[in-house]
């Protein structure tokens, strides 16, 4: 839920890119698809860290209330 996890998720995001541009270079289907599937893993666990930042911002909300 920290930084360090949405640094490695976007980290994760930027190799599958890199991947799926080499692979359109050199014409390596199997690298685009890798690196297809890194982007989209790197965007799952960032999108799970914004569900987990806006729980605990309501969160906070009700216990500031309290």
């Amino acid at each position: 839920m920290g930084t360090d996890d949405k640094i490695s998720n976007k980290a994760e995001e930027l190799k599958g890119r890199a991947k799926e541009n080499i692979g359109d270079v050199t014409g390596d289907e199997q690298l685009q698809a890798e690196g297809r599937a890194d982007q989209t893993e790197g965007a799952l666990k960032q999108a799970g860290e914004k569900v987990k930042d806006a729980g605990k911002k309501v969160k906070d909300a009700f216990t500031k209330d309290t």
